[in-house]
């Protein structure tokens, strides 16, 4: 969800637009609910867990346009979810909330090949009630290697007003990257994403994937790449990496969108060495706004740009000049 804002174990709704109109429920099913593999959501289809119109349905039913699809996600196996004490960098804390500023090369949630050392599993034995939560009180995560400040839930009343403010929107969340080529101007990518169509690790912009929208403006400009400040209206996976990328703008060290990395015209040796160097994409979640769950206080929150990225545009402000 970069920031991938996440549903709790609660019900998923989506209707069924009139391209899918004839596939599938499985199929459907995979186009709409994009979050989750094919196969765990055959599985979920298989178990009852997604109803057509309020009936459950087999994997090769057809479905219809405006067929209303409903899942109930399984909640997660947290066998796993061992409390570990982990430096944490916390900005903020109370009975309810904690918002924390996040390094670059951190997992946020446990998973396949990353049971242990995960943000979820620092969080877990700083705050133990944190266990009760779906999903360890994450509501929102970042890319590992994707720095800066993120937000999670310390109690129920928290983690429902925190899921609600993330689905409606009045979550503001800004932005700094890094990418290559130069703008004209600020302006706004609105492109839907979804799973890449062969690629199973990236997601792309495609046709029938979910609606993704992406402000952006120059935060500063060098000869061959440019400083954005980044706003999203959603949380898509990998949206603000999969929008830049679109537009032939990947971001500096992303090498999953960015492709091979260019020489730009004259570069200088040190310019040509930091861009080797600099070794994850150059994106930093840099402010927080948000209504406390409890008092509905404006809470605004900023986490500095780390040395990595900060060494980086100070590099293209002297090796790379407009």
């Amino acid at each position: 969800m970069e920031d991938e804002v996440l549903a709790a174990e609660e019900p998923l709704s989506a209707r069924v637009p009139a391209d899918l109109h004839g596939q599938r429920l499985d199929a459907a099913a995979a186009a709409l609910f994009t979050d989750f593999s094919r196969s765990r959501l055959a599985e979920w289809i298989k178990a009852g867990r997604l109803q057509r119109n309020q009936s459950t349905a087999k994997p090769r039913d057809k479905v219809a346009v405006d067929d209303q699809l409903v899942l109930t996600p399984e909640a997660e196996d947290r066998v796993e979810w061992i409390p570990e004490d982990l430096p944490l960098d916390i900005l903020h804390e109370d009975e309810h909330v904690i918002v924390l500023n996040k390094p670059a090369g951190l997992v946020v949630h446990p998973a396949a090949g990353h049971h242990s050392g995960t943000l979820v599993n620092g969080l877990l034995a700083h705050a133990p009630e944190m266990a009760a939560l779906p999903r360890g009180g994450i509501v929102h995560r970042l890319d590992k290697d994707t720095s800066g400040i993120m937000l999670a839930a310390r109690s129920p009343l928290a983690h429902k007003s925190l899921v609600a403010q993330l689905a409606d929107r009045s979550v503001s969340r800004l932005y700094s990257a890094v990418c290559r080529g130069t703008f004209s101007g600020g302006g706004t990518i609105d492109e839907p994403i979804g799973r890449h169509p062969t690629s199973r690790i990236k997601m792309a912009v495609v046709p029938d994937g979910k609606p993704a929208v992406t402000h952006y403006r120059i935060a500063q400009r060098f000869g061959a790449h440019t400083q954005l400040d980044v706003s999203l209206e959603s949380g898509r996976t990998h949206q603000i990496r999969v929008h830049l990328a679109a537009r032939k703008h990947p971001l500096v060290g992303d090498s999953v969108y960015g492709g091979r990395a260019t020489r730009p015209a004259g570069a200088s040796e040190r310019l040509l060495s930091t861009l080797t160097d600099f070794s994850r994409q150059a994106l930093h979640a840099r402010e927080l706004t948000f209504l406390h769950p409890d008092s509905s206080e404006s809470m605004h929150f900023a986490a500095p740009i780390p040395a990595d990225l900060a060494d980086l545009i100070h590099c293209l402000s002297q090796e790379d000049p407009v």
